[in-house]
């Protein structure tokens, strides 16, 4: 059902080659974000501070896999242009050179984090316990990072060959793994120890292994012409360049946003304490799982617009973004209204004996977050139109400004000019979605107007020559 061919995305409906694609990689996020919100959900049995130590790592681990989201999304591109432009073994030697350097990278990552882990959490202005289980939370993570790197890396030239439903599957291994675990190293069922943070960060260490064996196996035994023999598995230090060079402007991108992240978290702390931490920590947890449809859209945009460019189909790349931007402020626009009505609801569904500040905090933060939906959904999409044609270093300077230029500046002049407050940072959130939505669309159109396409059809085929 959710399959679509390598013709159908070249010459076929754009809106089916389009919906079909992102509809397993729609799932396989929800999947993704179950894997953290499934920490939260059980943790809040526990009581907030544990709610508060996983919400003070959240941008920490967004750092750690900075690694992976840049290779990932280079090794997307370059195999979907590959794949576009009829190369299929230089696409799958791409996969493989690409799931090393994710190894590579993620390893260097996670041994900082392991070997520094209570200096890293040391910098949030919080309870001296909140800090000392979110450093015992971050070093078991931190173990887990290359194996997650590496599955990343790899679910991503699947995506890039067109064939989402089997990232959905490896995501599916990790989750189940996690969720299965969860409450017995948490709670200390069966025969198990009760680990508290500890065991959370266990079972997800544990869910990534699963996931990266599984996506192994899946390529191993091939599926479509994506299948490794011999020939495909070596490294290519040209491909590897190659990757690095078409994906480091994301992990830059990445980097400025979970780095906004961790000074946004501490001013949040300072200006409401561990109360408005955990409304910001359950905001968040929230609109990862509200972002689904423009994450799995923007993911499939990218293959196909890749693919297009690949086959020498400019125009048809370009009607992709906007079909995407319009699919996906749709969608979000719809998503945000739900949310608007029962943010109460969405609280208590996280941490159930929530009261006082710290359920007043999260209501307005959902209410507020909602406002902007539209614009998560826009953007996504810009951007992935931008980094289907390789314009990655554009996602980057549109998320600097995002981040440094907006967000941040908003978020201390009304905590500590106006005093406005924890609310000023909720608002300082969606006014940069809101801005960055309006200037990537204005920047698109003027690129596409000009031969930003054209250029990236020349750059795909050197590519594949």
């Amino acid at each position: 059902m959710f399959n679509v061919s390598r013709e159908e995305i070249t010459t076929g409906s754009l809106p089916k080659a389009l919906l079909v694609l992102a509809a397993p990689l729609v799932a396989q996020n929800l999947v993704h974000v179950a894997n953290q919100v499934v920490d939260v959900f059980w943790l809040g049995r526990l009581g907030g501070d544990e709610v508060a130590a996983v919400g003070l790592n959240f941008p920490i681990i967004g750092l750690l896999f900075t690694v992976g989201i840049g290779v990932s999304v280079g090794t997307q591109v370059v195999v979907s242009q590959r794949v576009g432009a009829d190369a299929l073994g230089k696409g799958r030697r791409a996969a493989v050179t690409g799931t090393a350097v994710g190894l590579l990278g993620g390893t260097v990552f996670g041994l900082i984090a392991f070997m520094f882990a209570r200096d890293i959490m040391g910098i949030f202005a919080a309870e001296p316990h909140v800090i000392e289980l979110a450093a015992a939370y971050l070093a078991v993570i931190a173990i887990g990072i290359p194996i997650a790197t590496a599955s990343d890396s790899l679910e991503a030239g699947f995506v890039g060959w067109g064939d989402a439903r089997a990232a959905l599957y490896i995501n599916l291994a990790t989750v189940i793994v996690n969720i299965v675990l969860d409450p017995f190293l948490i709670f200390g069922w069966w025969v198990f120890p009760a680990l508290g943070v500890e065991g959370a960060a266990t079972a997800t260490v544990c869910g990534y292994v699963a996931g990266f064996g599984f996506a192994v196996l899946l390529a191993l035994s091939g599926r479509d012409d994506f299948q490794f023999d011999r020939k495909d598995l070596t490294f290519s230090t040209d491909d590897a360049r190659e990757i690095i060079d078409v994906g480091w402007p994301n992990a830059g991108q990445f980097l400025a946003s979970q780095s906004v992240r961790v000074v946004m978290i501490a001013v949040v702390a300072i200006a409401g304490g561990a109360a408005a931490v955990a409304a910001y920590t359950i905001g968040a947890r929230v609109a990862s799982i509200a972002f689904i449809p423009a994450q799995g859209l923007q993911q499939a945009a990218q293959s196909v617009i890749g693919q297009n460019l690949g086959a020498g189909n400019p125009d048809r790349a370009t009607r992709t973004t906007w079909l995407g931007v319009a699919i996906a402020a749709g969608a979000l626009t719809v998503v945000g209204v739900f949310q608007w009505f029962i943010p109460e609801t969405l609280t208590l569904i996280f941490v159930p004996d929530a009261s006082g500040a710290e359920l007043t905090y999260t209501v307005a933060y959902l209410e507020i977050l909602a406002y902007g939906y539209w614009a998560i959904g826009a953007s996504y999409l810009l951007m992935g139109g931008f980094n289907g044609a390789r314009r990655t270093r554009t996602s980057l300077v549109a998320t600097l400004c995002q981040y440094w230029a907006v967000r941040l500046p908003v978020a201390l002049i009304g905590v500590y000019i106006l005093q406005y407050g924890a609310e000023s940072v909720f608002w300082a959130v969606t006014v940069s979605n809101v801005a960055a939505a309006i200037g990537l669309g204005a920047y698109y159109w003027y690129e596409t107007n000009g031969d930003m396409n054209q250029r990236a059809v020349k750059q795909a085929t050197a590519s594949a020559d």
